[in-house]
């Protein structure tokens, strides 16, 4: 039987990058509204709270790299397996990013009944933020079957295109997540009152109905593979395939948990107060960050099924479009945490040294946005014709290379407000080695095509 040509291949470059991303950037973005409203809530319990969900990031981000990261490896992978016609190798996969799912859930399920409290008292001595802490991190890594098999799921419909179904599955979790994070925490409607442990319930629970509805979509709508309790098992080729994306993508999402985790030990040198800032930067940074994060998840498949088809200037083309939808996104960050940072951090009900820590940090922070934009789409790229060691190389420098030594350094000087110059310096350098990196693959693009396995 003929298998006509999936869109990725012929559909208009500009017209495909808007219909694979927009629902994507729409479902990253109600998900980042989730992420600042799930803060506002437990701002309102008390500061102590607060810093303890941002203390909990390091590991919740290391849960997402661990998940995205697979993710992008499946996706490029099995993106790449349909533009070649290869539907067999689609389905091994699909099947095998099952399977690979619920290895990583038993392996974040142990983490958090082991390690939890370890983890907090290695940061502060603050008995409030730990009890706060070990409540969240519990909650989260136990019922996390919910996040790894969702993202599995949505990565699969990604890769054949369909983020319309994506767009539904993480506005449902989400939406579930904002109405159950007030009823929960504050004991609403006959709820009990679970405080913090509400929050993290909400999450979960958001989690959950999503990666059901994402496995319905796959079952009903994504006919291009096939899923089968059977097939759920390792095969080596595909995963050492799979792997050889994932690693480099994992590892680079990762090394923004050991940044943070390095970076809340910098700052609570100074304040607690501190890393409630940090914190806070992160949940509103995120509502910039998301769209373009959406839109590269458009990218990697586009770029890996045109490298597949062979398709050099629909890659070419998809990557100046998408360069210059991350810059403008990018600037309208820029401006808004420039012109109304007191306004943004008012939202977390912020204390008055709260907002004398974080205007002048917010400021200093998005300096490093648009460079950052170029750096995000540029990985995308790179993920997507399989050289995600040039991803990885660029956070390693910016992260760990660049970015904490220069905090540390500047905190040397006892002036917290330097510390936050080292995100600029970081994202500046970085771009630089991006750049360096794009012409190199422009350069070798045609020698990539006739050489791709």
């Amino acid at each position: 039987m003929e298998v006509k040509e999936n869109k990725m291949g012929t559909m208009p470059v500009n017209k495909l990058l808007v219909n694979i991303s927009l629902p994507m950037v729409i479902s990253m973005l109600v998900q980042a509204l989730y992420n600042i409203v799930d803060s506002i809530f437990v701002a309102q319990i008390d500061e102590y709270a607060l810093t303890a969900v941002s203390l909990v990031f390091p590991v919740q981000n290391f849960m997402i790299a661990v998940a995205a990261g697979t993710g992008v490896g499946v996706n490029a992978l099995l993106s790449k397996r349909l533009g070649e016609k290869k539907f067999e190798e689609a389905n091994k996969t699909a099947n095998t990013a099952v399977f690979l799912a619920l290895c990583n859930y038993l392996f974040f399920l142990v983490i958090g009944v082991l390690f939890s409290d370890m983890f907090f008292k290695m940061q502060t001595d603050i008995t409030e933020i730990i009890e706060y802490g070990k409540t969240y991190l519990l909650i989260c890594t136990a019922c996390s079957f919910g996040m790894f098999g969702q993202f599995c799921f949505e990565r699969l419909l990604q890769a054949t295109g369909r983020t319309v179904c994506t767009m539904i599955t993480q506005t449902t979790g989400a939406v579930i997540n904002l109405i159950f994070d007030p009823i929960l925490i504050f004991g609403l409607f006959g709820f009990p009152k679970m405080g913090i442990a509400g929050a993290a319930v909400a999450t979960v629970a958001g989690q959950i109905v999503a990666m059901f509805f994402a496995f319905f979509f796959n079952q009903k709508q994504n006919k291009e593979i096939t899923l089968s309790i059977r097939q759920v098992r390792p095969h080596a080729v595909v995963l050492k395939q799979i792997y050889e994306v994932a690693v480099p993508a994992i590892l680079m999402q990762a090394i923004g948990s050991v940044m943070t985790f390095l970076m809340n030990k910098i700052l609570l040198g100074f304040t607690s107060t501190a890393v409630a800032v940090f914190g806070v930067y992160f949940k509103l940074q995120s509502f910039i960050f998301m769209p373009v994060f959406g839109m590269n998840n458009g990218l990697i498949p586009i770029v890996a099924y045109n490298f597949g088809a062979g398709h050099k200037e629909r890659i070419l083309k998809v990557m100046k479009s998408s360069m210059i939808a991350g810059v403008t996104i990018m600037f309208i960050g820029l401006l808004t945490a420039e012109l109304i940072p007191d306004k943004l951090l008012l939202l977390f009900n912020a204390s008055e040294t709260l907002l004398q820590i974080g205007v002048p940090a917010l400021r200093i922070l998005c300096l490093s946005y648009i460079f950052a934009g170029i750096s995000v789409v540029a990985s995308g790229v790179f993920q997507g014709l399989g050289k995600s060691v040039y991803s990885l190389i660029l956070s390693l420098i910016r992260q760990l290379g660049i970015l904490i030594p220069a905090a540390y350094l500047l905190s040397l000087t006892g002036n917290l407000t330097a510390v936050w110059f080292s995100f600029p310096i970081a994202e500046i350098a970085a771009f630089c080695i991006t750049l360096y990196y794009m012409k190199k693959v422009r350069t070798n693009l045609d020698k990539m095509i006739t050489e791709r396995a």
